[in-house]
């Protein structure tokens, strides 16, 4: 039963500010540059503030990789044209969304995957074309799973999917197994490819006889995916798509009726099954809502119904270009997305000239059972990307274990990991300082894929250029709210 804008309009009088919502998913907007915020006690520099929150002031890498701070420190896993698979070849380049595993006597197993679009001669390191595991031969990108032992040292490293094309963020399953998405709309014929692209796909890190024979979820759509995740109680996946002109728009597919999710029960389905839907908000007007950049105030709140998708296959017009003005909610650069606290955080990286509203990036979070979206981060537009300590371009995300949110930054300028508790306070986690430009025009590639291993002990991210997974160890603690 869809949530009516009359139902929603009477809903947010009654709770006079917005809809209350369960849980304690605070507001979280207090990140540098952050509209309506207060300036963080650590200031600029990241030092803890007096209630303890975040770990202090990130100190300079001798090595030039990983400003950490004190107590911190990381070991490199994979590194592009270092590392190699347990095949002999380089580990593929463009390191980007990442999952985490339990594995066997307390290793941690994680897909990885690789941005890479268009053709494998376009790329000095695109993933090895293993056999029975390509989907498309002419593409470049694909997944490969690593193994790393308990006392975080490499195990090894090795093909999930092959020929595959600019996998981005993708997401876990309850189940077991990474969904990784095709971040690209190219048909066959376009750029070299030899068959359709921009689909979801199911990685199993535990047996690889089951991704032999790659199937594109046809079910979930075709676009350019970024992340997935799946409301486990319901059954539903959400999915964000990064695209422009018009901008993205936010997904959700509902299985069909008496499916049971599993190990490879995706793979098995027709590609019309189920019901593909993009999202549509109002707001406590019961006003429609065109685009998520109209959102100036953290803690704003809208109602959501979803419209169903035409040509979830795309066969002539794009997803997003199916649907007229007025009947669906857009964004620019809907990217993260990760399930906690029964919903999804939902990321938007910025909005530029494209959009109503100008920012640096927004987090949402998405509540299925009161059909409302919360604005929770809402950074204002950075005057200056080359200076250290404001931050822009949210991207991948996942929840900690000690509390709030750890953000990947894809900004421009100085890159960071950085977290934001629940109740809005910001700090810095990690610097990345390798510089691939040059000393005149320096140059820092994006964070990807922060996640924690399965006993919240190690915090694994990626430099996505040239590609290094990263896991980072140290004096973890829970960020506790301001009293």
């Amino acid at each position: 039963m869809p949530l009516t804008r009359r139902d929603f309009a009477k809903r947010s009088a009654l709770t006079g500010a917005g809809v209350a919502l369960a849980g304690s998913v605070g507001v979280l907007a207090t990140a540098p540059g952050a509209i309506g915020a207060e300036a963080p006690d650590g200031g600029p520099d990241g030092a803890a503030d007096g209630h303890g929150i975040g770990y202090g002031p990130l100190i300079a890498d001798p090595d030039g990789i990983l400003a950490l701070p004190a107590g911190f420190s990381y070991k490199i896993i994979t590194r592009t044209g270092v590392t190699t698979l347990d095949s002999g070849e380089s580990t593929p380049s463009n390191h980007d969304g990442t999952g985490t595993f339990e594995g066997h006597r307390g290793t941690t197993l994680l897909v990885n995957n690789h941005e890479l679009k268009g053709p494998r001669a376009d790329w000095p390191h695109p993933v090895p074309l293993a056999e029975g595991l390509v989907y498309d031969p002419a593409a470049s990108g694909g997944c490969t799973v690593v193994e790393v032992a308990k006392d975080g040292s490499p195990v090894g490293e090795w093909v999930g999917i092959a020929g595959t094309s600019t996998n981005c963020a993708g997401g876990t399953t309850p189940w077991g197994t990474w969904l990784t998405g095709e971040e690209t709309e190219d048909k066959a014929g376009e750029h070299g490819m030899t068959k359709d692209h921009g689909y979801v796909f199911e990685v199993d890190p535990y047996d690889r006889r089951a991704g032999r024979d790659p199937k594109p979820l046809k079910a979930l759509g075709r676009y350019a995916h970024e992340a997935v995740v799946v409301d486990p109680r319901r059954g539903h996946l959400y999915l964000t798509e990064d695209a422009s002109g018009p901008n993205g728009l936010f997904y959700r597919w509902t299985p069909p009726h008496g499916f049971r999710h599993g190990r490879g029960q995706l793979r098995s389905l027709a590609g019309d099954a189920g019901v593909l839907e993009a999202f549509k908000c109002f707001d406590s007007g019961g006003r429609f809502v065109d685009d998520l950049s109209r959102a100036t105030k953290a803690g704003t709140v809208y109602g959501v119904d979803w419209v169903e998708v035409p040509d979830r296959d795309a066969r002539k017009v794009s997803v997003r270009k199916q649907f007229k003005d007025g009947e669906v909610t857009r964004a620019r650069k809907l990217e993260g997305l990760w399930w906690a606290d029964g919903g999804a955080y939902v990321v938007s990286s910025y909005a530029r000239d494209e959009s109503p509203v100008q920012h640096d990036g927004q987090v949402w979070f998405y509540d299925p059972r009161r059909r409302t979206l919360t604005l929770k981060v809402l950074l204002g537009v950075n005057p200056d990307p080359s200076k250290d300590g404001a931050l822009d371009g949210p991207d991948n995300i996942t929840v900690s274990p000690y509390g709030g949110l750890i953000i990947a930054e894809d900004g421009e300028g100085v890159q960071h990991l950085f977290g934001a508790t629940d109740d809005g306070r910001t700090y810095p986690i990690a610097r990345n300082e390798l510089n691939i430009g040059t000393a005149a025009e320096p140059e820092f590639s994006e964070f990807t894929g922060p996640v924690f291993s399965p006993d919240g002990r190690t915090l694994f991210a990626n430099i996505q250029e040239p590609g290094i997974m990263l896991a980072i160890t140290g004096p973890w603690k829970r960020q506790r709210r301001q009293r």
